[in-house]
């Protein structure tokens, strides 16, 4: 099982100017970290975007990046279940 979730992050003063956005549902200026991990806690994945990059966007970016992990899963385990703490607007896989 994996569970997916973002966080807008308030400007840093390492980040620069072009990695920088507007969250408008955080009212958030900065980035937007997208995070996967198991039931345990450990990551799976991780993304970093513009704060103002949505959550489907982001995650679906985070997903094409790591595309070969899942690709490369044993047929013997059960299906991958991913958990998600909103509706997104398109289907992810």
């Amino acid at each position: 099982m994996i569970i997916i979730d973002s966080q807008a992050v308030k400007n840093t003063c390492n980040a620069s100017v072009e990695s920088k956005g507007f969250c408008f549902n955080k009212a958030t200026n900065g980035i937007k970290r997208h995070l996967a991990i198991d039931t345990l806690e450990f990551p799976f994945f991780t993304h970093c975007t513009r704060a103002n990059v949505s959550d489907d966007a982001g995650l679906i970016e985070m997903f094409t990046l790591n595309i070969d992990y899942l690709k490369s899963k044993p047929i013997d385990i059960p299906k991958i279940t991913i958990l998600l703490d909103q509706f997104l607007s398109q289907p992810v896989l």
